[in-house]
């Protein structure tokens, strides 16, 4: 116990450079606590807890074993079974499995790719500089986030560096300790005791290592072996596309978003477009009524809100403030423009209104009356971004109006 404390306190006591890819090494005494957020006080200061003790692991020590990239990428809407990953690495040709556990969390209205691992040993299927790096993975043992670098200023993060993975303020925060690219489509890495409180499926995931042998020429026996549900990728593909196309995507949500998507299949079909598995459609997405804008489609889930945020816009006599003529949709399934990232629209859980007069990067023009009733009934309003969207709302938490 004494060891996970010392750890903890040297983690969070860990300076982490803005912008650059190394990780500055503890200067204070490893025994004191430190501060990590800083929500303010009523006499202008800040309250400063330590980082989670409950999410510190033991210490992983010094890297071990063969360090090799990954040629394979399995995911799956379930875990994988002990039994299917042990007849996966008895395969001819495969020289290694990595399990772990893999989400999608929805940042301002952009997905990212989330994977809660045992550091000691996904470490060895980085880049052999990344897995190299003590600090690296010390930071991650200890409870804290590792970030792709090209989200360094792009990711919505606060003033001491926690980033909130969901869309709303209940989200879990975790601390920032180090800007590190990992495997081909991971985001985001955190060790594996936050898989429950991220709402995780735990072990959906397995990396492949083949070696020298053709990782397509693996594709259809792990495909066999992994049943219709999974999804097994090609890691160059993912590289080179940032997902592997040939294949049927599986997006495995969390947070609010997880309560009303579900599981959400998809293919690539050109064009920055996707055609989610219609299943998913047909018991998800339905047109109706509704104030102000008239006939709309989206998620079923979505409604009840909308209609309850629409009604008060009109009571408030605001209707005159939403222009139907300038409504840009709800339900367009497609990646954000120039990405692979799905957005809340994929999903039905997102309108855009009043386009011409809010373009994203401005302030815009929408009122904020409507904004105020938006938000009353569970949506987030892309004004409030850092890169502003100001014609965008989506559902960030489910409301009742029965009961509110």
């Amino acid at each position: 116990m004494r060891a996970r404390a010392l750890v903890a306190s040297a983690v969070a006591l860990t300076v982490l450079a803005a912008c650059g890819d190394e990780v500055k090494q503890p200067t204070a005494d490893p025994t004191e606590s430190a501060s990590t957020s800083g929500s303010p006080t009523e006499n202008g200061g800040s309250e400063t807890p330590t980082l989670d003790p409950e999410h510190v692991m033991d210490p992983i020590g010094p890297r071990t074993g063969e360090v090799a990239n990954p040629d394979i990428l399995i995911t799956s809407a379930e875990p994988l079974s002990d039994a299917t990953v042990d007849a996966i690495k008895a395969l001819d040709g495969v020289r290694g499995v990595e399990p772990f556990s893999m989400a999608q969390v929805v940042i301002e209205n952009e997905s990212y790719n989330v994977a809660a691992v045992n550091p000691a040993t996904y470490r060895n299927y980085t880049e052999l500089a990344v897995a190299d790096s003590q600090a690296i993975w010390d930071r991650i043992a200890g409870g804290e986030l590792g970030l792709r670098k090209k989200l360094a200023k792009k990711i919505p993060q606060d003033d001491n560096q926690f980033v909130r993975l969901g869309g709303t303020e209940e989200a879990t925060a975790v601390h920032i300790g180090a800007f590190a690219d990992t495997v081909a489509e991971v985001d985001a890495v955190v060790n594996e005791t936050w898989t429950d409180d991220l709402g995780m499926v735990r072990g959906n995931a397995l990396l492949v290592r083949t070696g020298s042998t053709a990782p397509q020429a693996l594709r259809k026996p792990i495909e066999t072996i992994a049943g219709d549900d999974a999804a097994v990728a090609m890691i160059d593909a993912i590289a080179l596309n940032g997902l592997d196309p040939d294949v049927q995507q599986v997006a495995v949500t969390t947070g609010t978003v997880a309560d009303v998507v579900g599981i959400y299949r998809y293919s690539v079909i050109g064009g920055g477009r996707i055609a989610p598995e219609q299943s998913w459609v047909d018991s998800h997405i339905v047109t109706q009524q509704v104030p102000i804008l008239g006939s709309v489609t989206c998620n079923k889930y979505i409604f009840p809100q909308l209609v309850a945020a629409l009604t008060e816009i009109q009571a408030r006599g605001l209707a005159d403030k939403i222009h139907p003529g300038e409504y840009a949709g709800c339900f367009y399934p497609r990646f954000i423009a120039g990405t692979t990232k799905l957005s809340n629209h994929s999903f039905g859980l997102a309108l855009d209104l009043n386009v011409p007069g809010n373009q994203r990067g401005t302030v815009g023009e929408m009122d904020r009356g409507v904004v105020d009733a938006f938000k009353r009934w569970g949506f987030a309003w892309g004004g409030d971004w850092g890169y502003t969207d100001p014609m965008h709302f989506e559902m960030a938490r489910l409301v009742d109006p029965r009961t509110s």
